[in-house]
């Protein structure tokens, strides 16, 4: 019978975002699937709701009855950072209004939501390929972790400065589950059964290293097209931004 072989996660090497449908289905949209390695950290913090505590003491004072309900996890808090302000990745977890031109139709920029607007209302989901690493070295079987966040709703966060230096591009929310991931964008994702959960991992033989950009995903084969010509999708993330070419 074979063992795991006990690898650590060591490193970020590829993120897809694919946005999702009102019912939670995966998009299979041109353009909605956009995978990059220009991420500077992903990181996601269980919460719990603390279990109610009953206690009842007798009339000497000491305890007679006590009783704590288990802590239950409620959501999973995330925070993902990327290197650039991509507008494509940006309008993904950000909402707004994806700016585009030329012929072509390429993005060329974006725009906020507007005040008051739910920026991302039907969510994303996140997936996140990270290094296994054995014994100093990258794992011979199933190199990578596959690490997934079947529904995210995140927004734009912290201070965006224009100085000498790296202007953050930060985006934080929540995640619950989704049992419209299924098997994700491509098909390779083999355990459905547990997308109902808000985050979950597996060792895995492939990662999109190298890819970046938007893409379509064949979800019998696995492949992934690159998306060369960007199309209205219609409604878009937002309430009511459909993506808008520049006069």
């Amino acid at each position: 019978m074979p063992t795991q072989d006990y690898a650590a996660s060591v490193q970020g090497v590829a993120v897809r975002i694919t946005a999702l449908e009102s019912n939670g289905a995966l998009s299979t949209t041109a353009g909605r699937s956009v995978v990059t390695s220009a991420f500077t950290r992903v990181s996601f913090t269980p919460e719990y709701e603390e279990g109610d505590e009953v206690t009842e003491k007798g009339a000497d004072g000491a305890v007679c009855v006590t009783y704590k309900a288990p802590d239950t996890l409620k959501r999973v808090n995330f925070e993902i950072a990327i290197c650039e302000p991509d507008p494509e990745i940006t309008y993904l977890l950000g909402g707004g209004v994806l700016l585009t031109d030329g012929s072509p139709v390429v993005a060329s920029g974006w725009a906020a939501p507007k005040i008051g607007e739910d920026p991302t209302p039907n969510g994303v989901a996140i997936e996140v390929w990270s290094r296994a690493i054995q014994d100093g070295k990258i794992a011979n079987t199933n190199p990578y972790f596959h690490w997934i966040f079947p529904y995210v709703k995140t927004r734009a966060s912290g201070d965006r400065v224009v100085e000498n230096g790296l202007l953050a591009n930060t985006f934080e929310g929540f995640g619950v589950g989704n049992t419209g991931f299924n098997e994700g964008p491509d098909g390779r994702w083999n355990w459905p059964a547990v997308d109902d959960r808000a985050y979950a991992y597996a060792r895995s033989a492939w990662a999109p290293v190298g890819l970046k950009g938007p893409y379509t995903w064949n979800a019998t084969t696995g492949v992934g097209t690159a998306v060369t010509t960007i199309t209205d999708p219609g409604a878009g993330i937002g309430t009511g931004d459909s993506i808008y070419d520049a006069v």
